[in-house]
């Protein structure tokens, strides 16, 4: 909105817009608003008028009144129509009541909390406001003329309008109904839908809607929501009709929309030299906020609402939308309002929705102190409990490395591991106008491609099942989201699946003369961001054609080396190679590196260092002597796995050490970092190509290292500070 303000203010482009391209704008604003409001009204849960919920009742009932009330008590102190009307006052007040449903479910479900409680809570109390300020508007309207200063309409023309209505409404709830039912049925989910059953359906939807602005004058945007809100909420049609809206709306109306609103809120007229515009900004403003947090409040003392919450709940609830600005500049240029309290309004507006980011990151902070913190990790894992693994794939080319990675994760088949496979699948436009929304309030994907993709996935993977995929558990998940928030699904998903190790592929692949390319920056992003709030263990896979040999139990097909060094990352690394440590198709090393005492150029470094060494460090070497120790006793002794040690001075001989390991091992696994003993990688961080990948593993994974050895990072969860990720369902209320 702020980027149409400014734009279309500015002199060059004013000067450049003709008339007829303001009258074309305004006809498609107009239409765009009609289908927006059908949407609203077809997107309201008709259950909620069946079955009323009592609390968000309450709560949407106290937040309408004490707005409508404040508002009608302040607004004629204000003077803000250009002739006093008390008519107009009421529809004021009716206005400042509402909320912007459609947009507090779209930030909400953006900012991931929509499926919380206090998320549901609010969207049916907003839905419930919503409705009941667009219901007692349009009932307003039929008794008075907004277009003739609110003036009383002559009782045939009420009339006129009460029984189009009347027939309007008949339609859409008996008529409608029969006619979706048949088009469903001739056009079921996964196939293309007939043109000539999508235009009589459409055809239908647009004649009901149409009929009280034709026969009786009625607002066409009202009477599009009270046909929408009557209308069948099932089936295909219905479905598609919101996603393709919301879609359409989305990518090309609401940038032609904010623009539209800044060429009519004319800001060289806002007045900003006069006191009085800022006093109608002022109080407006507060009007809003004010009436929604006292309701809350008040609604929050009879329901046992602790007083944080019902703040919280008052502030998303006073959030205006589209309607309002459109509703705004409508009253402009029907002279009910000047220009400078229009472009007010659109402030007001704008000023509730700035704040909405900041309560939500309240409510999730509040949700972290809350959350059980629980050590999920491969080191702390039970040994007769079944391993839970979360491995993401970008896509085909990821699938037999994740399948080999399934064959050493798996332990012994008692208890075995259960894997879940996850698309990690960027919503695009063009992907989000295929999603069905199904009953339960989930989303299925049509998109073709997609749907190709995750097939082939899942052939593969059941072909190796079948094979010999015994202790091996799948379920396929997806992960679709925008880069942008990609990395909460993720998280969540690692979270509510009580997950011990997620491992994601390396945003870079392996081009065909073996280098690695330059890769995904998305992917990369979203790794970083999982690896800093990481709800478990996780390990990120340098694929240098891991899966080009599928791994057995009948012979030895893999070397596999880990680099042990110390510290929490690399007990991690130790803890995933023990599930291997015996399987019959992987021979592993473990090399560990240890500081060279005995040399003098190594005195100068260590023993300063060794001064320095708090007792937090002192624990981490001895849980790495214990671990290594637990680890050497179970599989190093009995001569399941080669062990050597490396006696080294300092960083450039680990350097120089890690390169001679070059064309030796097939897969490495290291930790990412978290080491105590930083004189053997220290300087190393200050020439990171990739630093989500440690120094250890971004040596190893560089450009001109093997070509034929893959790496795996891992990082240990953390349980120092708050938990990052929150369950999509917490509960705070």
């Amino acid at each position: 909105m702020q980027v149409g303000l400014v734009i279309s203010n500015l002199p060059f482009v004013r000067n450049k817009l003709s008339s007829e391209v303001l009258k074309q704008m305004n006809y498609i604003i107009e239409s765009a608003m009609v289908c927006l409001m059908f949407v609203v009204g077809l997107d309201i849960n008709p259950v909620v008028f069946i079955k009323v919920p009592v609390r968000e009742m309450k709560v949407a009932m106290a937040g309408f009144l004490t707005t409508f009330i404040i508002a009608f008590l302040v607004t004629p102190l204000l003077h803000i129509p250009i002739v006093n009307h008390t008519v107009f006052y009421l529809s004021l007040s009716l206005i400042l009541s509402g909320t912007a449903y459609p947009l507090l479910a779209r930030l909400l479900t953006d900012l991931k909390i929509a499926k919380s409680d206090i998320g549901r809570f609010v969207l049916t109390s907003a839905m419930l406001s919503d409705t009941m300020s667009i219901l007692s508007i349009s009932v307003g309207f039929i008794i008075f003329d907004p277009e003739d200063n609110f003036k009383r309409r002559k009782v045939n023309e009420v009339v006129t309008m009460i029984i189009t209505l009347v027939i309007e409404i008949f339609l859409a709830a008996m008529v409608a109904p029969v006619i979706m039912r048949w088009v469903n049925r001739a056009n079921p989910a996964g196939k293309p839908m007939t043109g000539s059953h999508l235009v009589l359906a459409l055809a239908s939807i647009i004649g009901i809607a149409s009929i009280a602005p034709l026969y009786a004058k009625y607002s066409g945007l009202l009477s599009a929501f009270l046909a929408g809100l009557f209308m069948p909420k099932e089936g295909r049609i219905s479905k598609m009709l919101i996603n393709q809206v919301k879609y359409l709306f989305t990518s090309i109306v609401y940038p032609i929309f904010f623009f539209w609103v800044g060429i009519e809120s004319n800001l060289s007229r806002f007045g900003a030299g006069r006191w009085r515009t800022w006093k109608n900004l002022v109080f407006l403003f507060f009007i809003t906020l004010i009436g929604k947090v006292a309701g809350s409040l008040i609604s929050g003392v009879m329901l046992g609402f602790h007083w944080r919450e019902s703040i919280e709940i008052g502030l998303l609830l006073s959030l205006k939308g589209q309607l309002h600005v459109y509703l705004a500049i409508l009253a402009r240029k029907t002279k009910l309002i000047s220009n400078s309290t229009s472009i007010v309004m659109v402030f007001v507006t704008l000023l509730t929705i700035i704040y909405t980011p900041t309560v939500v990151e309240k409510i999730i902070e509040r949700a972290r102190k809350r959350s059980p913190t629980q050590r999920m990790a491969l080191q702390w894992h039970p040994p007769g409990a079944e391993l839970q693994v979360l491995i993401c794939v970008h896509g085909t080319q990821n699938v037999q490395s994740a399948i080999n990675i399934m064959e050493i994760s798996q332990g012994p088949p008692e208890p075995g591991v259960m894997v879940y496979l996850t698309d990690m699948v960027e919503l695009t436009d063009k992907i989000s106008a295929t999603l069905v929304h199904e009953a339960d309030e989930t989303m299925t994907v049509t998109d073709p491609e997609v749907l190709e993709m995750r097939d082939s996935i899942t052939r593969m993977v059941e072909e190796y099942l079948d094979e010999g995929g015994e202790g091996v558990g799948l379920r396929r998940m997806l992960a679709l989201s925008t880069m942008m928030n990609m990395h909460k699904d993720i998280i969540i998903l690692g979270e509510d699946l009580m997950i011990s190790l997620i491992i994601l592929p390396f945003h870079k692949e392996q081009d065909a003369d073996g280098r690695l390319n330059g890769g995904n920056q998305g992917f990369r992003n979203i790794n970083r961001k999982v690896l800093r709030n990481a709800p478990c263990s996780i390990g990120i896979l340098v694929d240098r054609g891991f899966g080009s040999t599928r791994i057995s139990k009948s012979s030895v097909i893999i070397n596999t080396a880990v680099v042990f060094i110390g510290g929490k990352d690399d007990r991690e690394a130790l803890a995933f190679a023990e599930r291997f440590a015996r399987h019959p198709g992987v021979k592993l090393t473990v090399i560990r590196f240890l500081l060279d005492s005995n040399n003098d150029a190594s005195v100068s470094t260590r023993v300063p260092k060794s001064r320095m060494l708090s007792a937090e460090h002192e624990e981490e070497m001895k849980l790495d002597d214990e671990y290594f120790a637990d680890f050497y006793g179970k599989h190093v002794a009995g001569g399941h796995v080669s062990y050597m040690e490396k006696y080294l001075v300092n960083s450039g001989q680990t350097f120089s050490t890690l390169r001679s390991l070059e064309g030796h091992y097939a897969l490495f696994i290291v930790g990412r970092g978290g080491r105590v003993n930083s004189v053997l990688t220290k300087g190393m961080n200050d020439w990171e190509e990739c630093p989500e990948l440690g120094p250890i593993g971004d040596i190893l994974s560089a450009s001109d290292f093997s070509v034929t050895s893959s790496v795996l990072i891992i990082q240990q969860h953390s349980l120092r500070g708050e938990l990052q990720g929150l369950q999509d369902e917490f509960s705070i209320m």
